[in-house]
Order: structure tokens, then C-alpha cells, then sequence
């Protein structure tokens, strides 16, 4: 375990948590080629159904990549040197008794929920996810054990062979499945193949630990377990709530203009896949700053244990600080060049009616990114079940506003741009709340000041793709350069960036020599 003083918290995880964001900057590269082929490979239609199964998937998928990450990191990373090895065994041999279990649970409920959501086609696709579940209950506490110990690289690592290895096995299933129309679930069994293989691999990467003392009782883990799943569980529902009911929706619309059958299900298929188009982008800053909680939250589980308050409330605020800076430069490029990103990715199927509703999304995904960071703090502060009850509480604001808001609006983008206002509402109310909780908790948060730079930056640079009125797919990366580097400039301009931000990149550097 690391003995760096609170003070050097940045440059302390300096070689691991570069490698951590470059491993999830290449994750999300690797995604974008993967659902941009996808797109391609199913059609709207295709991309639609195969997104409406793994919105199912995804939420039982979630919880147990994060309860498992951050229960076994938590475990590893409180134990002492003598009791590490003992901790990872006993932890790990709960979560594979765990594995059959969930999964069945997820097969059996899946195919329920996937009829319930007006997409009864794809439930053999969701049973075929429940082996996804069930590769991820086996692979995601190998993970946290790396996580926990600060094996950043050899997490990294996993992460980038893991990312590339799912590519290739889901766009293989979906070529070879193809040819007898069944392309979504080809690429679900890729998934689920991807999912089962990485196991031995992190497996031998990560180690089982040793029989021997240190771990927690069944009892007590998983008392410590159930809350953060619950929190996770929340979370995700959070997350997949609105393309969800968007799919539900878009099947009322449907049958109000007088589809029926095949022709209903290919409709609110469109609707979805334009969506969840949407979402492929606009979740990029969450994605991306799970780079920044997978230092924070093994840093501040082992602060709390050492009873360290100026450690916890150092490592809030510059982690905070980090989520914002980055999080504010991503929102201000997707938000600002909208529709040519995704004309970028997507045919004009997707990409012409998906525009507006990119943009409203870009916002709100921005405020659940910082969501995101805040419960991780609240959970690595055993606040696991504060993290719970927002979580809850935002998930119903989620639905409510879906139901105030969606039902009415035609079929296609004008029902995906409501879905998007009431999503974005909910999460800007739900991240304000996330950060009084912290405030309470840690008794810090990022400074008011930098907020207000971050957001007048983002405002400004957002505004320049508009204001220089450049079309087609040639100039969209110029302009996210150009959006970029305005971005950075404002933060300069405003002395939100200066020379200590200089100096701890280049004790970052000198510590990866």
C-alpha cells in the first residue's frame, strides 16, 4: 500500500491513473468503432432491438461490475499486508458461489421485462445476456482485487485486451448471424463469448490469493455487499430508465397511428436506435471519468480506514475538481457539434432526426458523469446506503418526468428529444443532490468558482460550431479541436488552469520514468 503524503495524491497514482485513462480513452475509442459497425451491420431497426435487449442487460451487467469492483477493492485495500492474500481468496470465493444464482435470476426475469417493454421479440435475447451475467459475476471481483492492491497497470491492462477482444467477437456474431436475420442476437452471443473468455485471463493476471487469514465473513460481506448493489442497482436503473420507457412509449405511439405486429415493433425499433444513438455519445464523459474513480475510490477507502479527514477531503476535492475540468470539455464538444458527430458514426437514418436530441442529452449526461463520482465517493466513504437512497430517488425523478414529459409527441426524433428533456432535468436535480450529500459527508466539494469558469468555458466553446455554421463529416474534427482548445483557453483566460496545474503534470511525468 501506498505511503504518499495526502498532499501528492495526484502524482501518487500518477504511471497507474494515466494508464487507467488511457486504458478507458481506448475503451471508449474501441466502443465508438464497435456501435458505429454495429449501426452499420444491423440497420436502424437491428441497432434498435439489439439495444432494447441491452438495456435490460446492462442494468443487471452494472451492478455487478461496480458492487463487485468496489466490494473486493474496498476489502483488498483495507486489509493489512499480512492478511491481503487471505482477503482476495475469501472475497473472491463468495462472488463465484454468487455467480450461478444471479444469473439464473437474470434468465428467468429478463425475457419478463423485455414483453413488459413492448419488445417481446428479443426475450431469447435476453436470456442468451444472462451468460454475460454471468462472466461478469466471475471476471468484475478479479478486477476489483487489482483495483484494490493499485495494480492500475495490470488493471489497465485487462481493461484495453478486454474491450478488444468483445469488439471482435460481437461484430464477428453479428456478420455470421446475418445471413439468417438474426444479426442482433449474433451479436449478443458475441458478447456473451467475450464475456465467459476473459475469465481465465483475469484469472491468472489478477491471482486468487491464498488460503490464510484476513477477509470477511459471508455474513459480513455481504452486509457490506447488498447496500452497494442496491446503490448500483439504482444507478443503472437510473441509467437504461429512460430508453426503457422510450421503448414502451415509442410501442403506444405505434399502435395509436394504427401499426400492428411486425411493423409496430420495426417502429419503436427506430425510435430506440436513434436514441440510443444519442447515448453513445452523450455517456462519454461518464465513461470516461470512471477512469478517475478507480484511483479515487481505493485512495479514499483507505483514507476513511486511517481515520485521515484531510486526506479524504484532499482527495474529494481533487477529484472532483479533475471530473469537472474534463467532464466540462467533453460536454461542450458533443453538445456543441451534435448532429455531425453522429453523422460521423451513423447513417442518415440515425444521424438526421437524432441532432436536437443529442444536444439536450449531452447536458444531462454531463451532470450524471459528476453524479457518477459522487456516489463513488459516498461509497468508498461507507455512505454506501446515502449513495442508495439518491440513487433511488433519482431514478424515480427519471420515470416521473418520462411520464410527464414523452407521451403525446410523435413517433421517431421528436419522441426521442422529449425522452432527452425529462432525462436531463432529472439528472441536473439528481447531481445537485449527490453533491450536497458529499458536502455533508466529507465535509468538501469543488470550489463554487471553478464551477462557474467550467461552465462559463463550456457555454463559450459549445457555442462556436453554431456560430461558424460549418457543415458535413471533413470539418466535424476540426471543430472539436477548435471547441477543445477554446475550452482550455477560457480555463486559462480565467486562471482556473495556471502553473500549479503545469507542475503537477510534470510530477505526473517524472513519476512514470
Amino acid at each position: 500500500m501506498s505511503d504518499d503524503k495526502p498532499g501528492d495524491a495526484p502524482a501518487s497514482a500518477g504511471r497507474g491513473g494515466l494508464a487507467i485513462a488511457g486504458a478507458k480513452a481506448y475503451f471508449i475509442l474501441i466502443g465508438f468503432v464497435q456501435q458505429t459497425l454495429l449501426g452499420r451491420l444491423l440497420g436502424a431497426d437491428g441497432y434498435g432491438a439489439y439495444s432494447s435487449v441491452m438495456a435490460i442487460a446492462n442494468v443487471a451487467d452494472n451492478v455487478v461490475i461496480s458492487s463487485s469492483i468496489q466490494g473486493t477493492s474496498r476489502t483488498v485495500a483495507e486489509a493489512s499486508s499480512g492478511e491481503l492474500d487471505g482477503a482476495q481468496r475469501r472475497t473472491l470465493s463468495i462472488h463465484a458461489a454468487l455467480a450461478l444464482p444471479i444469473a439464473g435470476l437474470f434468465a428467468v426475469f429478463a425475457p419478463m421485462v423485455a414483453r413488459a417493454s413492448g419488445a417481446p421479440h428479443v426475450a431469447a435475447h435476453a436470456r442468451v445476456a444472462a451468460l454475460i451475467v454471468f462472466g461478469y459475476c466471475l471476471y468484475t471481483p478479479l478486477v476489483g482485487a487489482l483495483n484494490g492492491r493499485r495494480r492500475f497497470l495490470a488493471q489497465a491492462a485487462l481493461d484495453v485486451g478486454y474491450a478488444t477482444l468483445r469488439t471482435v467477437t460481437m461484430l464477428g456474431g453479428a456478420y455470421l448471424f446475418a445471413s439468417s436475420g438474426a444479426a442482433p442476437l449474433g451479436a449478443v452471443s458475441g458478447f456473451a463469448l467475450a464475456a465467459l473468455s476473459i475469465v481465465p485471463i483475469a484469472a491468472a493476471v489478477a491471482g486468487l490469493g491464498r488460503r490464510g487469514p484476513g477477509g470477511p465473513a459471508l455474513s459480513e460481506y455481504l452486509r457490506l455487499l447488498w447496500p452497494l448493489a442496491l446503490a448500483q442497482l439504482f444507478l443503472n436503473m437510473l441509467m437504461q430508465s429512460d430508453i426503457t420507457l422510450l421503448r414502451y412509449f415509442a410501442s403506444e405511439r405505434a399502435a395509436a397511428d394504427g401499426l400492428l405486429g411486425v411493423e409496430a415493433a420495426l417502429a419503436a425499433d427506430r425510435t430506440v436506435g436513434v436514441y440510443r444513438a444519442c447515448q453513445l455519445f452523450a455517456f462519454l464523459p461518464y465513461q470516461l471519468l470512471l477512469s478517475v474513480t478507480f484511483i479515487l475510490f481505493p485512495l479514499l477507502a483507505r483514507a476513511h480506514a486511517d481515520g485521515d479527514a484531510e486526506a479524504v477531503k484532499t482527495y474529494v476535492r481533487t477529484g472532483l475538481r479533475l471530473s469537472l475540468v474534463i467532464g466540462g470539455a467533453m460536454v461542450a464538444v458533443i453538445a456543441g457539434l451534435g448532429p455531425l458527430l453522429l453523422s460521423l458514426a451513423f447513417k442518415p437514418e440515425i444521424a438526421e432526426p437524432g441532432g436536437r436530441c443529442l444536444r439536450v442529452l449531452a447536458l444531462g449526461q454531463g451532470a450524471f458523469a459528476l453524479y457518477g463520482v459522487f456516489a463513488t465517493v459516498l461509497s468508498s466513504l461507507h455512505r454506501e446506503r446515502w449513495s442508495m437512497a439518491l440513487n433511488a430517488v433519482a431514478t424515480g425523478l427519471v420515470v416521473a418526468a418520462s411520464w410527464a414529459i414523452v407521451p403525446g409527441a410523435g413517433q421517431g426524433a421528436a419522441l426521442a428529444e422529449r425522452a432527452a428533456w425529462a432525462t436531463s432535468a432529472a439528472l441536473l436535480v439528481a447531481a445537485a443532490s449527490g453533491a450536497v450529500a458529499v458536502w455533508r459527508v466529507a465535509g468538501a466539494l469543488v470550489s463554487p468558482w471553478t464551477l462557474a469558469r467550467v461552465l462559463l468555458a463550456g457555454g463559450l466553446a459549445g457555442a462556436i460550431p453554431a456560430a461558424l455554421g460549418w457543415q458535413g463529416k471533413i470539418v466535424a474534427l476540426a471543430l472539436a479541436a477548435i471547441v477543445g482548445a477554446a475550452y482550455l483557453a477560457a480555463l486559462v483566460v480565467t486562471r482556473e488552469l495556471g502553473r500549479a496545474d503545469l507542475e503537477l503534470v510534470l510530477r505526473v511525468a517524472r513519476r512514470r520514468r
